[in-house]
């Protein structure tokens, strides 16, 4: 490899005449450092390249950006990517230059000089990739510039956001319909990691993409280790998970309110756990400071509202944690697909209890919106309650929702320790007869707490004041304690046996009750198990540690760690993040393969062209003898 070539790889694979899918995978090496495709890839972009228009599904961390990097260099023109992440552009652009693609994008952040440096830019065939906003992109200026320069294709990102009964709906995403008809033979390709049938059917619609060729991905992801416990006492919870098992790791905790946030990031750092507060809140400056530093630390952890996190391409994210209930199955997907992009062995954790059933419930027949939306909101909820109270295996569960079907994976909470069941049928009749005889004989509607008390018979001023014990049902529920009955209720509330409803939560009947009072139905409930740490993939490691490195030996062990070292000071000068030098993974294969020469150096995945004229020596240097 010559310097002219090492410096400038894209451009002197595009002076060569070697066919389409031999120059893709000269890219794929030259420029990403990677031997093969995975998947899909390859038919996706060899489509993209052709002219064609291709919908992509594919999970987080599948390689879904290769798909129309490659074709935007292997095309004439400019690339242009279509993302609602403004906030993280700058790094995705500073990426893509890391590998020596010609990136930029355009947004609110530019002042008018720095947007019309950009433009001429693009008029004058200097940009490989540009990078804009939806709102930005449907102007009549954009569509005017866009016009004027020679265009490679159109990437539409989180395309899931043109659904309007998808998780994370985005006004702006509809007037995108415009690029079929202004910009007729540009192939498009539209991307999602979150899309169950539905959704992948109306995105193709609002889109006007019904002529392309789709491509589905499984959504798995093996690495992923699902687990869900009962929720007791949530931070004490999640203090022992990030001690006893991702201690020095680099993590995300979803909290559902602004105060929990804030509580959970201080309680965080009491116990010398480095963590940062995100949500909308905060001031935008703060915020985006935040996510700078998450995205720039290692062993950082945030906690933050579902306000943070679409795009975060941060490969060592090693747990996500939840401390409330998500408000659907691709809410939590997404979120926990931020886990483990690196492929290397992650936790996605949740404490779930009965107050977030009776909350999501209250928030869904409380909030605006059309009693459509509201139904669309509750059929949302009901997926992801039978996801945290299955008794078989979570990842069936999960890609099922997906459309998908799969073997129990024996890498989720209900695999490693399946969970023992028992016959609540007698307990649920009792339940709904109380519910029965408070409203007939009282005219009351009661939350749980005060049905428990009536269960258990236990005296209390509302109680005293209403003359409970006189009902029939006062005290028929003293087989179970208080802790089973919540844990009962809970699950009941999840089969639809029993509803929360009104800003109250007050418990009345569920449409799935009649069959359970008559005896027609036999209500099998799960036991909650106590908190259980990872069967496998846990233990403890020094603080700053990597879970990409548990394989291996101490001599290598050592070589990763000054490898860290220099990776950190680099990333520091640079004011980048460290994993735009060199990812954890492809540290392990330089330890691995060990090399002496720089030639050897690029022979590791990951490591392409650019990056090895920058930094080949400078690696050999720091790795110990």
């Amino acid at each position: 490899m010559d310097s002219s070539t090492a410096a400038d790889p894209i451009s002197a694979l595009r002076d060569g005449d070697a066919a389409q899918t031999d120059a893709a995978l000269e890219i794929l090496s030259r420029v990403f450092g990677y031997d093969s495709f995975r998947g899909d890839q390859a038919a996706i972009i060899d489509q993209l390249a052709g002219g064609g228009d291709a919908v992509v599904l594919m999970p987080t961390g599948g390689g879904k950006s290769l798909c129309y990097q490659i074709p935007s260099l292997l095309r004439e023109g400019t690339g242009i990517v279509v993302s609602p992440l403004i906030a993280l552009m700058a790094d995705q652009v500073a990426a893509l230059e890391g590998v020596g693609i010609r990136a930029a994008f355009l947004n609110s952040t530019l002042d008018f000089h720095e947007a019309q440096a950009v433009e001429q830019q693009l008029l004058a065939g200097e940009l490989d990739l540009l990078y804009m906003a939806p709102e930005r992109l449907v102007l009549p200026r954009t569509q005017q510039l866009l016009h004027r320069a020679q265009l490679a294709l159109f990437a539409i990102d989180e395309a899931h956001c043109v659904s309007q009964w998808g998780h994370d709906f985005r006004p702006d995403y509809l007037g995108l319909s415009v690029l079929a008809e202004s910009f007729p033979t540009v192939p498009r390709i539209a991307l999602t990691a979150t899309a169950t049938e539905a959704t992948h059917r109306e995105l193709t619609e609002r889109l006007q993409m019904q002529q392309a060729r789709h491509f589905v991905a499984s959504f798995d992801r093996p690495n992923i280790q699902y687990r869900i416990e009962p929720k007791a006492s949530p931070r004490e919870q999640l203090l022992r998970l990030i001690t006893t098992e991702h201690e020095g790791d680099s993590g995300i905790v979803y909290c559902l309110s602004r105060k929990s946030v804030e509580q959970t990031a201080e309680a965080l750092v009491a116990r010398g756990i480095p963590a940062l507060p995100y949500h909308a809140g905060l001031d935008a400056a703060v915020r985006q400071d935040h996510q700078e530093r998450f995205l720039r630390a290692e062993g950082l952890i945030i906690v933050a509202t579902i306000a943070f996190g679409m795009g975060i391409d941060k490969p060592d994210v090693r747990f996500v944690a939840h401390l409330d209930l998500p408000k659907s199955i691709e809410g939590y997907y997404q979120e926990t697909g931020r886990a483990g992009r690196d492929g290397q062995p992650s936790t996605a954790w949740m404490a779930y209890g009965l107050g977030d059933v009776v909350n999501q419930r209250k928030f869904i027949d409380t909030g605006e919106g059309s009693e459509l939306f509201k139904r669309n909101a509750r059929s949302h909820l009901d997926a992801m309650l039978a996801l945290c109270e299955t008794v078989t295996c979570r990842r069936v569960q999960l890609l099922r929702y997906f459309g998908q079907d799969s073997e129990p994976c024996g890498n989720c909470d209900t695999c490693l320790t399946p969970p023992s069941t028992w016959d609540a049928t007698v307990p649920a009749q009792k339940l709904l007869s109380a519910l029965i005889r408070l409203d007939r004989e009282r005219g009351q509607k009661f939350g749980s707490g005060q049905v428990i008390e009536v269960l258990l018979g236990r005296d209390n001023p509302r109680s005293a004041q209403s003359r409970h014990e006189e009902l029939s049902v006062w005290g028929i529920g003293t087989e179970l304690s208080e802790k089973q009955w919540r844990t009962t209720l809970r699950q009941l509330l999840a089969r639809g046996v029993v509803e929360a409803e009104g800003e109250y939560g007050v418990l009345i009947p569920g449409p799935n009750s009649p069959a359970v009072l008559r005896g027609e139905e036999t209500v099998e409930l799960a036991v909650d198990r106590a908190p259980q740490r990872a069967a496998r993939g846990g233990g403890r490691r020094a603080a700053g540690g990597s879970r990409a490195a548990d394989s291996l030996e101490p001599a290598q062990l050592e070589r990763f760690e000054a490898l860290r070292t220099w990776r950190t000071s680099v990333a520091s000068e640079k004011q980048i993040p460290p994993y735009m030098v060199f990812s954890d993974a492809t540290l392990v294969g330089i330890v691995q393969a060990r090399p002496t020469t720089v030639s050897q150096l690029g022979g590791v995945s990951g490591v392409g062209a650019k990056k090895l004229a920058e930094y080949g020596e400078a690696v050999l240097e720091a790795l110990p003898e």
